[in-house]
């Protein structure tokens, strides 16, 4: 009986230890998958994943995760050369209706110096108008085209300095819709690092954007974390638009023209230089306030 108790004791020990063993062996390959996925899916490569185990299951883990892999870049693949093609198109039809926009002005110029009566040149200021609206047009998809196609070329920048060039820029034609612009700048030198024409484009984006849809009025606010808010009453709007404002292509129905792209423009390139933009609406005071976040350098 002692001998039997024995023997059942060393056959139990035995199998205790082949489980640990086993343990520690999926543990092992366990990380090993672990460490190999991440260097996978950071660096495109065609070698697959390798592990130490030879057991089957976690063999058939391991191939499967490579399929995975392989499926991921080629729909990244098929992402990114859709959406180079659709920014080629965009460059293409912008040059395209830039030759015949710049002869229509042109004869329309001529044709302000003629006599005619008070009707016809509503009509010409209506028309006027509409190839401006064109204009506009044509510069977002132009400027959306170039978006990632020159590398980043970083440097120290003074947001101070950058928004008050940008609000003086815009300050004409804000006068000209009836917007006066609140806004504050602290003494204090706020910087970013950066690219700086980026930086300039998303201001003059988000300038843009609060004369399109503001009601008169207009804040900018610079922070000394880094951040710029612009905040405007846009009573037409809800949580819902809101909540796509940064998508491409997405327009809000107000009756102004856009290709819903100027402030996807401004997601993008803030994203680039590791920013973040937000949308916020408040339902109460039916205010838009749009914030971006520029990394900030002390």
């Amino acid at each position: 009986m002692t001998v039997l108790v024995g023997c059942f004791c060393v056959i139990l020990l035995g199998i205790t230890a082949g489980c640990l063993w086993k343990i520690r062996v999926m543990r092992k390959s366990a990380e090993e998958l672990t460490i190999q996925f991440e260097k996978r899916i950071k660096k495109d490569t065609n070698v697959g994943i390798e592990i130490s185990s030879r057991d089957s299951k976690m063999r058939q883990l391991a191939q499967g995760m490579d399929r995975q892999i392989r499926t991921f870049r080629e729909e990244q693949r098929r992402y990114l050369q859709g959406n180079q093609e659709l920014k080629d198109a965009a460059a293409n039809l912008s040059h395209d209706l830039r030759t015949p926009m710049t002869a229509a002005w042109g004869y329309l110029d001529l044709l302000e110096q003629e006599d005619m009566s008070e009707e016809a040149r509503e009509y010409l200021q209506i028309i006027s108008e509409r190839i401006q609206a064109m204009k506009g047009l044509t510069e977002e998809m132009f400027q959306y085209s170039k978006i990632g196609s020159q590398g980043q070329k970083n440097q120290k920048i003074s947001l101070n300095r950058v928004l008050e060039e940008t609000a003086a820029d815009f300050y004409g034609v804000l006068t000209q819709a009836s917007i006066e612009p609140e806004i504050r700048i602290p003494e204090r030198q706020v910087f970013c690092y950066g690219n700086l024409q980026s930086v300039k484009r998303i201001l003059a984006n988000l300038f843009s954007n609060g004369m399109k849809y503001s009601h008169g009025d207009l804040k900018i606010v610079l922070e000394e974390n880094g951040s710029v808010s612009f905040s405007n009453r846009a009573p037409f709007m809800d949580p819902i638009q809101v909540g796509s404002l940064m998508e491409r292509f997405y327009t809000v129905e107000s009756g102004e023209q856009s290709a819903g792209l100027g402030l996807h423009i401004v997601k993008v390139l803030a994203e680039e230089m590791n920013g973040t933009v937000s949308a916020v609406y408040d339902r109460k005071e039916e205010k838009l306030r749009i914030t971006v976040c520029f990394p900030k350098v002390v």
